[in-house]
């Protein structure tokens, strides 16, 4: 199951990177000064930054079957969950009178990065809590 979170998380981390190229390109950075945005760059950085250092951990519990490397990885994947969580409910609060680079996102890629997140976020728990190990 370790090897099968690593497949989701790296599909949800295409994803993520498809939305913040999207996000990138069409003036986010840019729109922070003018408030046109709902996405602040701290949660836009931050949340890819802890999934990418929970991935880090999540590989060294699957190398090394340590079950603390397990628990930290879950502990920050709910951290940047619910960054996600949050990014998510102010691009639904945006609607369709968004004015911000989000406005930009397709649908279909923001349900399956969400989906592909969810995903991942049950597998590590699972795997986190019936982990051996030292």
């Amino acid at each position: 199951m370790g090897l099968v979170a690593i497949v989701t998380w790296l599909i949800t981390a295409m994803v993520g990177i498809y939305l913040l190229y999207l996000w990138l390109s069409g003036g986010g950075l840019r729109q922070q000064a003018t408030k046109v945005t709902r996405f602040p760059t701290g949660l836009v950085f931050a949340h890819p930054l802890l999934a990418v250092s929970a991935l880090g951990c999540w590989i060294a519990y699957v190398l090394t079957l340590q079950r603390a490397f397990a628990w930290i990885s879950f502990g920050v994947l709910a951290v940047s969950a619910v960054l996600g969580f949050v990014m998510f409910t102010r691009w639904l609060g945006g609607g369709r009178h968004a004015r911000g680079a989000e406005r930009r996102f397709p649908l279909v890629a923001v349900l399956l990065h969400g989906l592909a997140g969810v995903t991942t976020f049950v597998l590590v728990l699972l795997t986190a809590a019936v982990a051996t190990g030292p």
